[in-house]
């Protein structure tokens, strides 16, 4: 007998079938109005089961790297589901959790599933939340040993689908990611990754697949945590779309691959191939994997984009800076690189307040004593006095004096190899691997599974809040000490090497960092967090579901700065996505407008040397200013779009669109050596609609030429002329 069970929200709908095996199968997740009413993947046992778990002790009934074939798989068997309605933060979820047993691992020694109690052995629980108005589901899966013996788990998916469709008319899309180059969207046709094998397929499975992963403590220090399958489509608004991110600062691994004739789609975290993550249950006791979302759309790739969006600001912690958009001036990038002082800041405070800036963050620099070297002897946090000698405070009170909230970068998970914090703390509150202390770059690792690293943290953040006032912290992380720590034990006094897999010891410290920055924002909820990693090297939603925003990169060159503005918003939702805009005294007029374009539709990171522009050069910035002052609060709520396609690295020009409920704003960007002066923007959402076009930065009269447009609304194209380089200019379009 076959069975179904059913999820259902507004935007999405998933059905799992239990068939005569009592295996449950995902055979359908799709918009609720889609054509395809019945399956989406193979019928029956053809679909692959919810979970994918590899033990120790039996590997994969097919033998190689896929996460869709392991023995234990088949044997999980349905043992009851339960419907749930809830709410994250007051924002309204609904639930399935479909509970399994695989009665086997009850007894290695059994001979079938008849011969083992059915509740013994590994249970596994998968859990699927849609949030209402999102078209988005987030997954997990808690594993329990419920046997009498210890299973050794090497691998379980977060998310496992066997039913995305045929191979052959699917292109799979991932993400570059790295410093200074953030967000470098690729696509393939998936048959040119996964070729057809012919009659092969009549007797075996393929054992080839297609995957990106992140290996470390930066997780996108090579790749977005992210990716998608498209149908191929004669037009780019159409053809559904299958979105994922997988939500870890560590280690995650996905991979598509063709089974039984169609697509499958695999995402996990950690896994022992390729994190060194392993986890010995002892009877009893659980193990939950990290949440995977996935948004489905039949409106192409923009449309899976606009839903993950919505879905990102469902599963977030609520924060009034997400509705505010304050604009942040912060002092380093290409201006004072690391090096403040109350001379240096006092002029840039005050240019900085006099052009609209509402937050001022000190950058790196401020607690090492001038003319010494401080990359190894961080730890302290405490305000240096030869750069402050009147003190941190005098500046801080300058800062609000003229206006604004007073920020400090701080980097709080290191500690330098000289700081005289690495002999204060015990031993064990440090990374480590095979009994020695583990140092990258000059720098110790916090592990913040122990209590002593947390209190230092505590007492460090609770005294530059509490005590100095400041109200925005930017927290950079630096380093990447490969796979994870092998301390296992944590309690004071102790130094367990060797008890735990470094890719377990890792996600340990990645779960009891994520609760303390809940903790900080707990009691510290007007305090504004920013979350940098060299840049954009650790660019995921574990942590923008906790901090307010997210440092795009640390690329000092407008120009090439311009493609990692555009391609941002797919990481990270357009209120969250904080970029460069350094403009310089030495800048012509264009490459000013240039570089302020490239952050009126995210969050303005002010920098540069304002305090020495002339008047009609900082009337130019607080132009900028002005205007994105007053589009804000759309793009709070606005979800992006890429008229152009997925911006290219060295594309002469560029376009990010974002589409909010009361009018579309886009910005085109023209550079080096440009092509032609004009170009077509296609907005398919907005045709036959009765809109204007009005260029509101720069307009004309800022001491340049603002862009020329033109709308037609029966082919829903904005025509854009710039007819010198480099020029960029942004658009209002509204009826």
């Amino acid at each position: 007998m076959t069975s179904q069970v059913t999820l259902a929200g507004d935007r999405l709908e998933l059905t799992v079938e239990i068939g005569p095996d009592q295996v449950p199968r995902l055979i359908r997740l799709a918009p609720p109005d889609a054509a395809d009413t019945g399956r989406t993947g193979g019928p029956g046992e053809q679909a692959l089961p919810l979970a994918d778990v590899v033990l120790a002790g039996e590997g994969r009934a097919w033998s190689g790297s896929r996460y869709c074939e392991s023995a234990t798989a088949a044997r999980l068997r349905y043992a009851g589901h339960v419907h749930t309605d809830g709410a994250d933060h007051g924002r309204p979820w609904r639930q399935l959790r479909v509970d399994l047993a695989d009665p086997d691992s009850a007894d290695p020694g059994s001979a079938g599933p008849d011969s083992a109690d059915p509740g013994r052995g590994l249970r596994a629980e998968v859990y699927y939340r849609m949030p209402d108005g999102t078209g988005t589901v987030r997954s997990w899966v808690r594993l329990v040993n419920a046997g009498p013996a210890p299973l050794t788990v090497t691998s379980v998916t977060s998310f496992l689908c066997g039913a995305a469709g045929d191979p052959a008319g699917l292109d799979v899309w991932w993400a570059g990611n790295d410093w200074l180059a953030e967000g470098r969207w690729a696509a393939r046709a998936l048959r040119d990754l996964l070729p057809d094998l012919g009659p092969a397929l009549g007797t075996a499975q393929p054992r080839g697949c297609f995957g990106r992963t992140s290996v470390g403590t930066w997780s996108s220090g090579r790749y977005l945590p992210m990716g998608a399958l498209t149908e191929r489509s004669p037009s780019r608004a159409t053809g559904r779309t299958w979105l994922w991110q997988v939500e870890n600062q560590g280690g995650w691994h996905w991979q598509v691959g063709e089974r039984d004739g169609t697509t499958y789609l695999a995402v996990l975290g950690p896994t022992d191939t390729e994190h060194q993550w392993r986890v010995t249950l002892t009877p009893d006791q659980a193990f939950t994997t990290v949440p995977a979302a996935v948004a489905v759309s039949d409106a192409g790739f923009d449309g899976a984009l606009a839903a993950l969006t919505s879905g990102r600001r469902a599963a977030r912690r609520p924060h009034p800076d997400h509705q505010r958009l304050p604009v942040i001036f912060n002092d380093y990038m290409n201006t004072l690189m690391g090096d403040p002082s109350t001379g240096r800041l006092r002029p840039l405070i005050r240019a900085a307040g006099a052009v609209g800036a509402e937050y001022f963050c000190i950058d790196a620099g401020w607690y090492a004593e001038a003319g010494q070297p401080w990359w190894d002897t961080v730890g302290e946090w405490q305000p240096a006095i030869s750069r402050f000698p009147g003190g941190l405070s005098e500046v801080l009170d300058d800062i609000r004096g003229h206006g604004m909230v007073p920020g400090l970068w701080l980097e709080p998970e290191v500690v330098g190899v000289r700081s005289p914090v690495a002999d204060r703390l015990p031993p064990e509150a440090f990374f480590a691997r095979d009994g020695q202390r583990l140092a990258e770059h000059g720098r110790y690792h916090l592990d913040l599974r122990h209590p002593a690293a947390i209190q230092h943290l505590d007492r460090v953040v609770d005294r530059l809040v509490g005590d100095l006032g400041v109200g925005y912290l930017k927290l950079d992380y630096n380093i990447n000490p490969g796979p994870g720590t092998d301390v296992g034990g944590v309690s004071p006094g102790t130094v367990t090497p060797g008890t735990v897999s470094p890719g377990a010891g890792l996600l340990g410290h990645n779960r009891a960092h994520l609760a303390w920055l809940d903790a900080v924002l707990d009691r510290h909820p007007g305090l504004v967090l920013e979350n940098c990693a060299s840049g954009g090297m650790r660019s995921d939603h574990a942590l923008l579901a906790r901090l307010q925003l997210q440092s795009t990169s640390d690329q000092r060159d407008l120009l090439r700065y311009a493609a990692i503005a555009a391609a941002a918003p797919a990481a990270v939702p357009p209120e969250q996505g904080a970029v460069w805009a350094y403009p310089q005294p030495e800048f012509s007029d264009a490459e000013i407008a240039f570089t302020l374009c490239n952050a009126l539709l995210g969050r303005i990171h002010l920098s540069g040397h304002l305090d020495r522009m002339s008047p009609p050069q900082q009337q130019l910035v607080a132009a900028a200013i002005a205007v994105y002052r007053e589009i804000r609060a759309d793009l709070a709520q606005a979800v992006p779009l890429w008229p152009l396609g997925a911006p290219g690295w060295d594309d002469p020009w560029l376009a990010l669109a974002v589409r909010a409920a009361a009018a579309t704003y886009l910005v085109t960007w023209r550079r080096p050596p440009g092509g032609t002066g004009q170009i077509e923007v296609p907005l398919p959402h907005l045709r036959g609609q009765p809109s204007s076009a009005e260029v509101l930065y720069p307009a004309e009269g800022q001491h340049l030429p603002s862009g020329e447009v033109s709308w037609e609304p029966a082919t829903a194209t904005v025509t854009v002329a710039l007819p010198e380089t480099p020029a960029a200019c942004l658009i209002r379009l509204r009826a």
